[in-house]
């Protein structure tokens, strides 16, 4: 570097003291010499004219330096150079990583690929294309009608049918809902802004009728049931629009969704017994409440900047810093409620390793989410459609084997 630099100050003192008559740019000894100095490689020479171009210079150029700087732009100078410290080739290759870093585009989901154009947006606020949420609102249903089944017999294959189509439509109404009031929010929200409403692809009169048309269908399930059944049933609508203004007014949102995903816990065992049993029923609906507390404050997480922005509460900002031991003691106790409920259904012995295998999970998603990565949040939220599944099928081995 010290050598480029004395060559640089040799060519510019040459520059002012005297016109040559030939420009070179490489310095040699005196002007009387016979041959020049052997020239320099290739890099040191792009180094050389960048520091003769870029040094400053006390006195104006010379007609000589004119002709060299035009020798060097012309001749000596590549068309492809850059020069190191040249801003545009910098914001060039700073915009080619961002280019790079940016993910793919995610998958295009089943609705997209599928469904008519007009249908779409429908499909999306019913969430048809994210099912996680119909499993996470039929598993408590087919707990309790499995669960009520006699002795040794399978569970009532029409009922689990009819309770599944049921938390496709309920499940649908209520994100109808929950959009509805809050589209106001949605849009600020990174999360949400894509949704139909907030992005503008329904109008909240076209999100009305579409409320409607699922409501109608459901009432067509809920009248297939005893007339218990019906009451119970037709009561759960109050949680359900009213869930989507918790947020609002409580850090416990989660707690009053769990009361509502968990309906089906009463619902199931009222459409086959006609009744409910406190002692069976009331540890598995414990059980479900305490389940959503994990996995919803787990997906609440997710939202926890934009949430402070726009102002809303969550049990994600309530417990903060202690959200693993909060959801820990929360599993601990929907694990022990689901045994209370088994042990007083008198399933049989096949229950609890199953059950085992679900606290396993359970642990397993507490204790390695990442909270403050919103992509590990949904998949652990999303994995516990599996958990529901061991839990359903303990259910169903206990009562085969009871």
């Amino acid at each position: 570097m010290a050598l480029l630099r004395a060559a640089a100050a040799a060519l510019r003192r040459r520059a002012r003291v005297a016109a040559l008559p030939a420009i070179s740019p490489f310095p040699h000894t005196h002007s009387s010499s016979p041959s020049p100095s052997p020239a320099p490689n290739p890099p040191a020479r792009r180094h050389l004219i960048t520091l003769s171009r870029r040094s400053p210079c006390l006195h104006p150029p010379s007609a000589s330096a004119a002709a060299s700087s035009f020798y060097i732009d012309r001749i000596l100078l590549p068309s492809s150079f850059s020069h190191p410290l040249s801003t545009s080739s910098r914001d060039k290759d700073t915009d080619k990583d961002k280019e790079d870093n940016i993910p793919p585009p995610a998958p295009a989901s089943w609705v997209e690929r599928w469904l008519p154009e007009a249908a779409r947006p429908y499909a999306m606020l019913a969430r048809l294309d994210k099912p996680i949420g119909t499993w996470l609102l039929a598993w408590p249903c087919m707990w309790s009608i499995t669960i009520a089944a006699m002795p040794g017999e399978l569970p009532d294959l029409k009922m689990l049918a009819l309770f599944g189509c049921g938390a496709v439509l309920l499940r649908g109404a209520g994100c109808t809902v929950n959009d509805l009031l809050d589209r106001d929010i949605d849009n600020k929200v990174e999360r949400t802004k894509s949704r139909p409403f907030a992005s503008g692809a329904l109008t909240p009169s076209q999100g009305v009728a579409f409320l409607g048309a699922q409501l109608l269908l459901g009432l067509g399930i809920l009248l297939q049931l005893n007339n218990f059944s019906r009451v119970l049933g037709a009561s759960s609508l109050l949680l359900v629009f009213s869930y989507p203004l918790m947020k609002r007014f409580t850090f416990w949102p989660q707690a009053y969704l769990g009361l509502t995903f968990n309906w089906g816990a009463l619902l199931g065992w009222a459409a086959i017994r006609g009744s409910l049993d406190p002692a069976v029923i009331l540890p598995l609906y414990t059980a479900g409440i305490c389940w959503t507390l994990v996995y919803d404050t787990i997906y609440a997480h997710q939202d926890k900047e934009d949430d402070l922005k726009v102002g809303v509460k969550s049990t994600a900002l309530r417990f903060g810093d202690l959200t693993k031991q909060w959801i820990s003691a929360f599993g601990a106790a929907s694990i022990g409620s689901l045994a209370l409920s088994g042990y007083n259904a008198e399933l049989a012995w096949p229950y609890y390793p199953l059950l085992t295998a679900a606290a396993a999970h359970l642990a397993w998603q507490i204790s390695t989410v990442d909270l403050s990565d919103r992509a590990d949040c949904n998949r652990k939220f999303v994995s516990n459609k599996w958990f529901g599944a061991l839990v359903s099928s303990g259910i169903l081995l206990g009562r085969l084997a009871s």
